[in-house]
């Protein structure tokens, strides 16, 4: 049998194809775009979505037995707020998670209506980026398209819809939301109160490895499908991410560094930090997870070459820098503001600590380690709970460059386990797609089967002592500087 795995990211939807055994089979990547109509607001067409993943399955399926095609499945981008109207239409741009407008309504939800009872609700706070904080700006902002709305979604169970026709999304994508009480995973009555909104128009709830349907017989047949393709509901990024990297279970670590950054531990036991600087989320499994996510990680990278140092060549910018622990200069990587553990959107990237001789190379040095430390600051939180971690997997673009690595393990003094494939996403995706279709019993079963460790980046000691002195001086820029952050948006 083959699997499709759908990643839909926020740059691009890349689609790969699984065997049963695992084998990746082809791969194949379609872009669209991103559109910031206002500084600060970040958005996407869900229809530009739909069009490229349909190109790209065409793609990816034009040379195999399209007959043994049986499941799809999907990780997505999670957060993003896509409505649609009583005829299905899209009302309006999806707005995603790395949209920033919605400061005041974060800022009621968690003042006014209260962290303590949001916590009580959802097991979480609320972030910028959530989507009950855009459908109070809706609300607000877009009373004529609020009023139009009929169906609220994220971005992957909008391909979900046109694929099976079944409203629908998974447990780990929802507890993103702020609307799902995670606990006891169901849709929180309060918080749809607080948000205006009714239970007919949210979608349907299903374990990330649930069968939700099957693809819809005109699609089926425009691919050259068989009949009885299942659609698997999916999983947020991160949590399809942790498939695709075998964290699964208790107590594994997966550090994903994407456009945006996150550290993941996967939890057989439903928990929640004491100041809620950790999302608190349901995982793919049918377990739980901790996630601290910055919102900035690979894309600080990619905006320090492309934009500022303006080259491709990544890899030759990165092979002279060789002092590690010894660098004089740090970067604070809030490029689009902050979420983990900050929660502040209106932090910015910040370079201090440059003299006459800083070099270009002790810059991109700073950059790798900003995100380096920006994620440890999540580890702290998790480790204040008593949660003990010696390794972890790591996946995304930014786990490409061996020297980023390098500089994970020591600065989290962590072992790094470097698994096979990094498709991340898409392989997690097309992993629950096996286990919906009955190949696998459960996704601990299928991960420990499929997911198979290349490499070790072992922390050393001198590094881990160096980068423990940078990080303690690293972790009191931010609040030297955070009111001056608010000063500078007004």
């Amino acid at each position: 049998m083959l699997y499709i795995g759908i990643d839909l990211g926020t740059s691009a939807v890349k689609l790969l194809l699984m065997d049963e055994n695992g084998k990746i089979c082809n791969t194949v990547s379609k872009e669209y775009p991103l559109y910031f109509p206002h500084p600060g607001w970040s958005e996407q067409d869900p229809r530009d979505w739909y069009k490229q993943t349909m190109e790209g399955m065409k793609e990816l399926t034009a040379d195999c037995d399209k007959f043994r095609i049986a499941g799809i499945s999907f990780g997505g981008q999670m957060h993003g707020l896509v409505v649609l109207d009583e005829n299905d239409e899209v009302i309006r741009p999806a707005i995603l998670w790395n949209d920033g407008r919605t400061g005041k309504e974060t800022e009621y939800l968690n003042d006014v209506i209260g962290k303590e009872k949001l916590s009580a609700y959802t097991a979480n706070i609320a972030f910028a980026g959530f989507t009950a904080p855009k459908l109070l700006w809706m609300r607000e902002n877009e009373p004529e398209n609020f009023e139009k709305i009929r169906k609220i979604m994220l971005p992957k169970d909008y391909l979900a819809y046109k694929l099976s026709g079944v409203f629908c999304t998974d447990y780990s994508d929802a507890s993103g939301m702020l609307l799902l009480d995670v606990e006891h995973k169901c849709w929180s009555k309060e918080m749809m109160e607080i948000c205006g909104v009714a239970q007919t128009q949210l979608p349907k709830l299903y374990e990330s490895y649930e069968v939700v349907g099957n693809m819809k017989a005109d699609v089926a047949e425009a691919f050259g499908f068989g009949k009885e393709v299942k659609v698997i509901a999916g999983a947020g990024d991160n949590a399809a991410a942790a498939v695709g990297t075998g964290t699964v279970g208790d107590g594994m670590c997966n550090i994903s560094l994407g456009t945006s950054g996150t550290i993941f531990i996967s939890s057989k036991s439903f928990g929640v930090d004491a100041n809620n600087a950790l999302h608190s989320f349901a995982h793919a499994d049918g377990n739980y997870h901790l996630m601290g996510c910055m919102l900035s990680a690979a894309s600080c990278n990619k905006w320090w070459m492309d934009t500022i140092l303006q080259t491709k060549e990544y890899a030759a910018e990165q092979e002279r820098i060789v002092n590690l622990g010894q660098n004089q200069v740090f970067y604070l990587p809030y490029l689009m503001g902050e979420r983990s553990p900050h929660n502040d959107p209106k932090a910015r990237a910040t370079f201090i600590g440059m003299t006459m001789d800083t070099t270009r190379e002790e810059m991109t040095q700073a950059v790798l380690e900003g995100v380096a430390f920006g994620l440890r600051d999540s580890l702290e939180v998790a480790r204040s709970l008593g949660i003990q971690i010696e390794r972890t997997k790591i996946c995304g673009g930014g786990a490409k460059s061996s020297l980023w690595k390098k500089i994970i393990a020591n600065v989290m003094n962590l072992k790094v386990d470097v698994i096979e494939s990094e498709e991340g996403p898409g392989y997690g995706g097309a992993i629950l797609a096996a286990v919906g279709c009955g190949e696998y019993t459960s996704v601990e079963e299928a991960a420990e089967k499929l997911v198979k460790i290349v490499e070790t980046v072992e922390p050393e000691k001198e590094l881990v002592d160096k980068y423990e002195e940078r990080y303690q001086k690293f972790r009191k820029i931010y609040p030297a500087v955070k009111e001056l952050f608010r000063e500078l948006a007004e």
